[in-house]
């Protein structure tokens, strides 16, 4: 059984887990906090990011987009379309907007949101800097008009089918809406209606169970109705 190193309000190792989940792969979960930069955690990478996956040949594979593509080649199924689409302009629209949410979206938004709520959870005295939480919160509410204008004219958020694009973008939603920085009654019905057919999936109910330590999820977070 392949191994995930990962924190649980991650949202790269939240995209993993999702991707192996849909593909039917139990993996055996070590959970860290990649902000203290423990030693054990820096002698795998120095960069203290996560994910990381050891698979059945205990090599590690470290990041997210050298996890993504581990997946995609050791575990997607050949019977059925995984989550990378065949056509050429369909896969390069899905990478367009991977790339969106792991770079942009994080970036501005996520990043900020995790450091502010979780990362200083851990050290002594800090609070939640309000002006970082407002700028965060503010680009949040840019960035769902964008995804919401897509998912009007679009089945999934890259186009007909449901691809990577969709998982990659439903990770940070999690964690969002776990920290409770999503207000769904004043989201346009688009995004709700998608989210919650993500969220019905079956991949998606390990995520739904999560929970950290003295800090429980927003209300509804594990409704699939809101």
């Amino acid at each position: 059984m392949p191994s995930l190193v990962h924190y649980p309000l991650d949202p790269a190792s939240r995209l993993i887990r999702l991707m192996c989940a849909e593909y039917g792969v139990p993996l055996d979960l070590e959970e860290i906090k990649p902000w203290l930069r423990e030693e054990a955690l820096l002698e795998l990478n120095p960069a203290a990011t996560l994910p990381i996956m050891f698979t059945e040949t205990e090599a590690a594979i470290i990041g997210i987009m050298a996890n993504i593509h581990a997946v995609e080649d050791l575990y997607a199924p050949e019977t059925v379309e995984g989550l990378l689409p065949a056509d050429p302009l369909s896969r390069a629209e899905m990478w367009r907007l991977v790339e969106w949410v792991l770079v942009k979206l994080n970036d501005e938004v996520t990043r900020y949101l995790f450091e502010e709520k979780i990362a200083k959870r851990d050290i002594r005295g800090a609070t939640p800097e309000p002006s970082v939480l407002r700028a965060a919160k503010a680009n949040l509410q840019e960035h769902l008009l964008y995804f919401n204008w897509l998912l009007a004219s679009r089945n999934w958020l890259g186009g007909d089918t449901m691809s990577l694009a969709d998982f990659a973008l439903a990770a940070h939603i999690s964690t969002l809406d776990y920290m409770g920085d999503l207000d769904w009654s004043k989201i346009p019905g688009e995004t709700r209606d998608w989210y919650s057919r993500i969220k019905s999936r079956p991949a998606f109910r390990t995520l739904l169970n999560d929970r950290v330590v003295a800090m429980p999820p927003s209300r509804g977070y594990s409704d699939l109705d809101f």
